[in-house]
């Protein structure tokens, strides 16, 4: 975003920061400072992993149209926020076939009213925790074990943030299990990339029905089983759900409150071009309430929260497919449907969603490292949950108060120019059309800038 400050005010991001100036500056420098203590101890290099970012988004909206406002509505104002990242990501091999990864974070930031009101959210880098202040967090604590299968030819693993440099077989088995974000492991799509990197909107970063088991940062526990047979790949995983919806608190009762996952993918190449294309179906059990019952038992102001009882399953399925159409062209897509019975848990209020895009290499104007990228997005809901909304009723992301439902439609495009070879500079705009679903508000536009750096 390139927000002009108003009247010489300083936007409200750079207030935020200024709060903490010195803690600031000094995170950028973490990673860096780490790596070179941590590498300088390394015993060898295809045993150790050090990898780090840092990535800072500052992000703002103006006025757009809106009749009328509830609770959880996105703001009919002017604003600018900002987030802040930075990451380690440390890496170990105990024993053959064997990964250790542990990445503690530093977070901190707000989004655009307080990250309501819109189905797809538009910084990736912020999970409705709107606290400035940053804060450290353990992200990932996992351990993954690969065994190797007969038959299988020697594949060559390149370095990179958690995968150590070596080889292995073309056919294995993975058992992966601890503490991790879901998008580690499935719904992968190289077209859409990382909040940090690519597309920022929570429906292109991921599925956005897959309301994936996680707290309230986007991380949960579990376990996962893989096994890969050439071009063919397919994960089943078990995680665990937060106690409440969108809360840091996990639910113990694992036999009762559990997300199960399971993912075939297959990797295959047209003209020598590379594509991938993955079938993904899922269950989440989790003590959740029901759109219908809470309308039922209080037409005038139902609540969602009310009718919470275990045993509740929320189910759906998705598909995703990426192919490089030149050297420099790649085009992707994701659809995405669960049953919209239950109330919205862990990631956002959607349940059923299309997305198409398509990203360019800047070789075509010299600049090879430099990237464009564009991307549309249709969400939608289920009759009981757009009915919900509409009686006036709230989920933990959305409410107007009252609802003329539309399809939520999402349009971003960015251009990300590299500095250097570990810095990055984005600009990104997202033209959101019905937030929240409702055609009586909007359309809005959003603008950012982002920042980002690695080693």
């Amino acid at each position: 975003m390139n927000p002009a400050l108003d009247g010489g005010r300083v936007p409200p991001c750079w207030c935020s920061m200024a709060v903490f100036p010195k803690t600031f500056a000094r995170l950028w420098l973490v990673p860096a400072l780490a790596a070179g203590a941590l590498s300088a101890q390394a015993p060898a290099a295809e045993d150790w992993l050090v990898h780090g970012q840092t990535t800072y988004i500052l992000q703002g909206l103006g006025a757009f149209p809106s009749p009328y406002e509830g609770a959880n509505s996105l703001q009919s104002r002017r604003e600018v926020e900002g987030s802040f990242s930075a990451t380690l990501y440390l890496g170990w091999r105990p024993w053959s076939g064997g990964e250790l990864f542990v990445t503690p974070e530093l977070l901190g930031g707000k989004g655009v009213s307080h990250v309501l009101g819109l189905a797809g959210a538009p910084n990736g880098e912020i999970y409705r925790v709107n606290n400035p202040e940053v804060r450290p967090s353990l992200s990932r604590v996992f351990l993954r074990q690969t065994w190797d299968l007969p038959g299988g030819e020697a594949q060559k693993v390149e370095d990179g943030p958690m995968a150590l440099a070596g080889s292995r077989s073309s056919h294995r088995f993975t058992v992966t299990a601890g503490k991790l974000a879901m998008n580690d492991l499935y719904d992968l799509n190289g077209g859409a990339g990382d909040p940090r990197t690519g597309f920022m909107n929570w429906a292109i970063m991921d599925t956005g029905s897959w309301d994936y088991p996680a707290d309230t940062r986007g991380y949960s526990w579990g376990i996962t089983l893989e096994l890969a047979w050439d071009a063919w790949s397919a994960r089943l995983g078990s995680y665990m759900e937060p106690r409440h919806a969108n809360q840091m608190a996990f639910d113990p009762q694992v036999s009762r409150a559990h997300g199960d996952v399971l993912e075939l993918e297959h990797d295959h190449q047209i003209a020598g071009l590379a594509g991938r294309a993955s079938v993904m179906v899922f269950a989440n059990h989790a003590r959740m309430g029901s759109y219908a019952q809470a309308l039922t038992e209080d037409p005038a102001a139902p609540s969602v929260i009310a009718t919470e009882q275990p045993g509740r399953t929320k189910y759906g399925a998705s598909t995703s497919l990426e192919q490089a159409l030149t050297p420099a062209l790649g085009v992707f897509a994701r659809a995405g449907w669960n049953d919209g019975q239950t109330e919205s848990w862990a990631f956002t209020e959607i349940d059923r969603t299309l997305v198409l895009g398509a990203t360019l290499q800047g070789a075509a104007w010299g600049r090879p490292a430099d990237r464009l990228g564009s991307a549309l997005v249709i969400n939608g809901l289920s009759a009981e949950h757009r009915d919900y909304l509409a009686a006036g009723g709230y989920g933990f992301l959305l409410g107007d108060g009252r609802l003329d439902y539309a399809h939520e439609q999402v349009w971003e495009a960015y251009y990300s120019a590299a500095l250097g070879r570990h810095l990055a500079l984005s600009a990104d705009f997202q033209r959101i059309g019905h937030p929240g679903y409702n055609q009586d508000r909007g359309p809005v536009s959003l603008y950012a800038l982002r920042i980002h750096a690695q080693f």
